[in-house]
């Protein structure tokens, strides 16, 4: 049976990492289904220049993330189709990430608003006890966006902000580096295995000597 990984993409700045964490996942040879706002829709082709379509997704899709997806697990979802697949318990799926998290995707998936395909589908995946990491990268925050956070996490999500760490690539990391840096951790909660960034080892300036 197939059993994807859910992918929500919604309309924070940080569609980068979005892409690294879809790369990943397919890297790995995981399914994917994906869900990408409308509001996203504005901020990839702002940040990149490339548009999302529901008429031409996979061709979009290939563009956004530069690769070839001949062979890749991939099924789209549109946000406002409520009647998709992971808009129900019942439809297979193994968790689900939200990359980057919105102030307002975390407030609708913490209060339940199933507002969209996007909030429905996290909804569902805690109210069926799956794994769900959700990456918000707005800052600073304001208290009511802080206790959104709180309640996600209480409901069981993983809370993983966008905050790349540099001891892998050091001060001179690249742009790329410190997105990879963010999309390994959040493979890291779903238990993905990846090679996106150099690992701690317990020595100083391992990569750098």
């Amino acid at each position: 049976m197939r059993r994807p990984w859910v992918v929500g993409v919604s309309g924070a700045s940080g569609t980068p990492y979005a892409a690294a964490v879809l790369r990943g996942l397919l890297d790995a040879g995981e399914p994917v289904d994906l869900v990408v706002s409308r509001a996203a829709r504005l901020t990839i082709l702002d940040e990149t220049g490339a548009p999302f379509r529901d008429a031409h997704w996979k061709d979009d899709l290939a563009g956004w993330l530069g690769r070839d997806l001949a062979g890749a697990d991939v099924v789209h979802w549109a946000p406002g189709d409520l009647a998709a697949g992971p808009s129900s318990g019942s439809y297979p799926v193994r968790g689900m990430a939200v990359v980057p998290a919105s102030t307002a995707a975390c407030a609708g998936i913490a209060i339940g608003l199933s507002k969209d395909l996007l909030q429905r589908a996290a909804e569902v995946n805690l109210k069926e006890r799956r794994p769900v990491v959700v990456v918000p990268r707005e800052t600073p925050v304001t208290r009511s966006h802080l206790e959104h956070l709180i309640g996600l996490h209480d409901a069981g999500a993983v809370v993983l902000p966008a905050s790349p760490g540099f001891y892998g690539a050091g001060a001179a990391a690249t742009a790329q580096q410190l997105i990879d840096f963010v999309a390994g951790k959040v493979l890291d909660a779903l238990g993905v295995e990846h090679r996106l960034f150099r690992r701690w080892s317990g020595e100083l300036n391992a990569d750098r000597r």
